[in-house]
């Protein structure tokens, strides 16, 4: 990929052929290559490490956003182990119809699911035990005692997480109990994080930390938004955690983002109850409305979703993304028209040029159909954290220039205006 003109001063936006020559061209071999040998990365339909493809013994069916936080779990533990796998995704209910062959293999459509050596488990357990016996532990096993103790404490992590966002409403006397229980909980977690040397729950990254990764992230964002509290800035041993994960590029190819978060656990969950106190007001109009820093401190104490700094060529992965699902992002926004694709194209040459060139403002009219895409943009699966950052701030920015009109509120029932079906064949 080129680097963004520094020269980008513009009358018009970029057209589509102008955007697309910013990025080094790529073929789709070329493209598939980097997905299935390349970084850890949400897209990949096969990885390989390196081996020949006769020698694949499993297959993964997780789900298309990447929101499944046992699919995630799995994921993560072939990643880091190495394990050539293929990946078939699979709709969740909440944003879509089950696929109909799933079910036939999977009649529950339960997630994850996994196909190893043609014996089909379920249950991400189940499937950690089956690949342990099959390929060997990650550091310790599921059942090395300090690890099986570790899991137990994970669980009781989440049942007081549980507790707390989905049973209490409001402030006072009522949501107390539950809030101090899951604050000692997150207490007992530091402390074994602190029994070792390092940053992780045991002498070395392994089983243990893969069990706690999936939702320790949700507990950060959804704490964060529905109640203001923030994980990482209260409990600097899981904040240490954190930031050696983010030294992972395996972590990284699975890591979500604070916003995807927020709003992917209310169907799947039942609800999430906010306090409604001017704090997590406020916590929550950052998360969706930003700004969403770049780099250098969080807009908010409540809101650190990573320690990394941003990596070179954010604002190029998120064009690229972009670019890949244009016709798609336009056919599904229903604020479109005509407007609609000269505002997209304004948005993305100004993502080029912020922070050091004027924007160029979009036609009237089309700011909610910009914060429809801004809200709607999903970490992994559409690009990662940083460059997400990147794409929503150049899509509220540009959206600001046309007025203070917002999208259609995201829903809470369900997640359909997330289905894939449109996109699944542009990935």
């Amino acid at each position: 990929m080129h680097a963004p003109s520094q020269a980008m001063a513009l009358a018009e936006p970029l057209s589509w052929q102008q955007l697309e020559d910013q990025l080094t061209p790529l073929s789709e071999a070329e493209l598939q290559h980097q997905r299935v040998e390349g970084p850890t990365n949400a897209q990949a339909r096969l990885r390989l490490f390196g081996r020949p493809e006769a020698e694949v013994r499993v297959t993964l069916y997780r789900d298309h956003h990447a929101w499944c936080p046992y699919c995630q779990k799995v994921w993560l533990w072939l990643e880091e182990k190495r394990i050539p796998y293929r990946v078939r995704k699979v709709t969740m209910f909440c944003y879509g119809e089950k696929e109909r062959w799933f079910k036939q293999i999977v009649p529950s459509g339960m997630l994850p699911a996994l196909e190893l050596d043609g014996h089909l488990i379920t249950e991400s357990d189940l499937i950690l035990q089956a690949l342990e016996e099959a390929f060997g532990p990650l550091a310790e096993g599921l059942q090395d005692p300090d690890v099986f103790a570790l899991r137990q404490l994970e669980r009781r992590l989440f049942r007081a997480w549980c507790q707390w966002l989905c049973y209490c409403e409001g402030e006072g006397p009522h949501t107390a109990r539950a809030e101090q229980h899951f604050i000692r909980m997150a207490g007992l977690v530091e402390q074994a994080l602190e029994a070792t040397s390092g940053p992780f729950f045991r002498p070395s990254f392994g089983t243990a930390d893969v069990i706690f990764v999936p939702y320790m992230e949700r507990m950060n964002a959804s704490l964060a938004y529905y109640k203001g509290y923030g994980l990482r800035s209260q409990h600097p041993a899981i904040d240490r955690w954190f930031a050696a994960l983010e030294q992972r590029t395996t972590y990284l190819g699975t890591q979500s983002d604070v916003h995807t978060h927020a709003h992917d656990l209310p169907p799947q969950m039942g609800c999430c109850l906010a306090s409604g106190s001017a704090e997590q007001r406020q916590v929550a109009r950052l998360i969706d409305q930003g700004p969403w820093p770049s780099s250098g401190e969080p807009a908010h104490p409540a809101v650190v979703e990573t320690r990394q700094s941003e990596p070179a060529g954010a604002a190029l992965e998120a064009l690229a993304r972009m670019l890949r699902h244009r016709d798609r992002l336009l056919q599904v926004n229903p604020l479109g028209g005509l407007a609609l694709d000269q505002a997209l194209r304004c948005a993305l040459t100004n993502l080029l040029a912020m922070p050091h060139q004027p924007l160029l403002a979009p036609p009237a009219g089309t700011a909610a159909g910009l914060r429809y895409w801004r809200d709607r943009i999903s970490v992994p699966r559409d690009m990662s954290l940083h460059a997400a950052r990147r794409m929503r701030c150049a899509l509220e920015a540009t959206a600001a220039l046309a007025g203070l009109e917002q999208g259609p509120a995201l829903p809470v029932q369900h997640r359909r205006d997330q289905n894939p079906l449109p996109f699944v064949q542009t990935s």
